[in-house]
């Protein structure tokens, strides 16, 4: 990867770092009474499980996340921020869900990037991707005791797997540079929201309901 390649990467993968930092310490007070401590956790969680992850499928170790401090950092301090600044994030509608599609479309380019420098092919390019958008934000959502976003929204994994698409195939073709990153993100983070705002969805599963018990019948 060249020198500006790499600048780029890190860039994204910083900016990424944060915003998720930011979702997963906003997304942690409004579900439960933290304090500093666990919001700075859950933040860092967010930022770099994703990250995490796909560095340890590739055999990547250590992964980034704890070679390079500034992942740590940048992670750690988004919560601070959120946590010092609620009242301001508060105020912004949805921004929690603004943070999260924009650290999901970030991610998604820089865990394909990465994968496809690892020498992995395009469709494991597009599937490592896709993990490292949603691993952070699946994580958090485990720790913090509800069920995935990702496994009960349909219009997060699949913006995820478009960003990574577009990706790998510019990389598996050598068309791949700075704008077509952004072009990648950007397509994304609009499938994302774009679902969000018309609440679309795929199919999901209902519960199978228990046939109503007829009343006994009275007694002649």
């Amino acid at each position: 990867m060249s020198h500006a390649g790499s600048t780029l990467q890190l860039a994204l993968d910083l900016s990424g770092t944060f915003v998720f930092g930011l979702n997963g310490a906003l997304t942690a007070m409004e579900a439960e009474n933290l304090d500093i401590v666990g919001v700075v956790v859950l933040a860092v969680i967010t930022a770099l499980g994703g990250g995490v992850i796909r560095d340890v499928l590739i055999g990547s170790l250590p992964p980034a996340a704890f070679r390079d401090w500034r992942y740590l950092a940048v992670g750690g301090g988004a919560g601070i921020a959120a946590f010092f600044a609620r009242r301001l994030w508060v105020r912004v509608q949805r921004s929690i869900t603004v943070f999260d599609a924009a650290g999901l479309a970030l991610f998604c380019v820089t865990g394909t990037t990465t994968a496809f420098a690892a020498h992995l092919g395009p469709f494991q390019s597009v599937v490592l991707g896709t993990i490292t958008g949603v691993g952070g934000g699946t994580v958090r959502d485990v720790v913090i005791r509800r069920v995935p976003t990702v496994l009960s929204s349909g219009l997060y994994a699949i913006p995820a797997a478009c960003g990574a698409t577009l990706t790998a195939l510019a990389l598996e073709f050598h068309f791949h540079s700075s704008a077509i990153a952004i072009v990648a993100a950007a397509l994304c983070f609009s499938i994302r929201m774009a679902g969000v705002h018309f609440n679309l969805n795929v199919p999901i599963s209902h519960p199978r309901t228990t046939p109503r018990a007829e009343p006994p019948k009275e007694k002649q």
